[in-house]
């Protein structure tokens, strides 16, 4: 990896089939040890039950509510400045319950690769 800086490039936010709005703010196979997407979740969708593989993922909610479910964890209300940890293989979506956009950065390590995830709708 060489130091480099990344602005973000709002401008390639793209949908996912998943039903969130992504960009990927850092995802390079130069630095494979960690990706960070920021991901943005319309009020009232709920995105696809999916797990990635070999991949730990994170979020870090930055604007809005949602709720959480992962694994067999009870479904858990989540807002700016709380963390949600993803083992690989754990099924996991997010539902934004409020009435502005859910904003969050998901963390993957090692980088998210579209080969990790599985879809489980």
């Amino acid at each position: 990896m060489k130091p480099e800086i990344r602005p973000l490039q709002a401008d390639r936010e793209f949908f996912t089939p998943e039903q969130c709005h992504i960009i990927e703010v850092s995802n390079s196979p130069d630095d494979p040890e960690v990706s960070i997407a920021r991901a943005r979740v319309e009020p009232g969708v709920t995105t696809h039950w999916h797990r990635l593989a070999d991949t730990t993922e994170r979020y870090v909610v930055l604007e809005g509510r949602g709720r959480v479910e992962i694994g067999e964890l009870s479904p858990a209300d989540v807002g700016p400045g709380d963390v949600v940890l993803i083992p690989p293989m754990c099924r996991q979506r997010i539902t934004n319950t409020g009435d502005r956009d859910l904003v969050f950065l998901a963390i993957c390590t090692p980088r998210f690769r579209q080969a990790a995830y599985e879809s489980l709708e």
